[in-house]
């Protein structure tokens, strides 16, 4: 498959984005107003973006209960990511431990790791003062986990990096300047999608500069291990106890959700970016292409 992504050099690439680092970076104790009051009547997403949003349990629900709902949806969303950049500390810590030290590449890949700490905190601040219960992925995923993020090497690495880190990107991007959405997570958008955006670069140009590497086996490996980190996470962005806020069953708010169309949608919209790149350098194909299908970023 003909491959038009570019990478340049890689130590050139990481030294443009440690300045951009020392320039565009953020403390969210100090670049967040932690102590502002939340908007009552504002939404904590577009409302079009909720997982019941043109259901019958969604005209059900009062425009206080949507409002309530969509709190708790990125919260839910917000917890999975802090759950994957945990995952992502670990992967970018193995992978700089066989780097130069010396090197641009291995000091941006320092870099992210601090910013991914950050990261993690702010949304964790964000969980605690939006009063939401603990949300984030199953049991069993969580555990499996543990052993991706161990043994996680190569294109498929980062590339499961980019789906989690481009499709929330995607979400976030549609708020931070929209005065209709709850200031506070405005906020908390906007600095992961300055920050992220640098991540974004590096993990492409890895994909790019790894894929010519892989043999026949190698890449069927990478692209099935794409298709089920890719699948898990996107899967669990909306825990199914976020339903219990507006008194709805989880079961049946989970089983509204996966069929509903308006939702498919949103999917697809999250994947618009990140899936053409992934697909143009060959790690989306194959038996694993299913799987993207099933998850609606196909």
């Amino acid at each position: 498959m003909a491959r038009t992504g570019q990478a340049g050099d890689r130590n050139t690439t990481a030294a443009r984005l440690l300045t951009s680092s020392a320039r565009n970076s953020y403390d969210p104790d100090l670049d967040v107003d932690w102590a502002a009051a939340l908007v009552e009547d504002k939404p904590y997403m577009p409302l079009e973006r909720t997982s019941l949003y043109g259901t019958a349990l969604w005209d059900r629900l009062s425009e206080r209960q949507r409002i309530e709902l969509s709190k708790h949806e990125i919260a839910s969303i917000m917890s999975v990511g802090l759950w994957f950049e945990i995952i992502l500390m670990q992967m970018l810590t193995r992978y700089a431990y066989d780097l130069d030290p010396r090197s641009e590449h291995a000091q941006y890949a320092l870099t992210e790791i601090g910013d991914e700490t950050r990261h993690s905190v702010m949304f964790a601040r964000t969980a605690e003062r939006l009063g939401v219960p603990r949300y984030g992925v199953p049991r069993l995923v969580h555990n499996l986990a543990r052993v991706f993020k161990a043994t996680a090497s190569g294109p498929s690495m980062f590339a499961c990096v980019l789906v989690a880190e481009e499709t929330t990107d995607r979400l976030q991007r549609s708020m931070m300047d929209d005065a209709g959405i709850q200031p506070l997570i405005r906020a908390v958008n906007r600095i992961h999608v300055i920050e992220e955006a640098r991540h974004v670069r590096y993990a492409r140009e890895e994909i790019v500069r790894g894929m010519p590497k892989l043999s026949k086996a190698g890449l069927r490996l990478h692209r099935w291990r794409t298709a089920v980190v890719s699948y898990a996470v996107v899967e669990c962005l909306v825990d199914p106890q976020v339903y219990a806020s507006v008194g709805i069953a989880p079961a049946e708010g989970r089983a509204t959700a996966a069929a509903n169309p308006h939702f498919h949608a949103t999917r697809a919209w999250m994947g618009e970016k990140v899936v053409p790149f992934l697909r143009e350098q060959g790690l989306i194909g194959g038996a694993g292409e299913r799987l993207w299908r099933r998850c609606h970023l196909l």
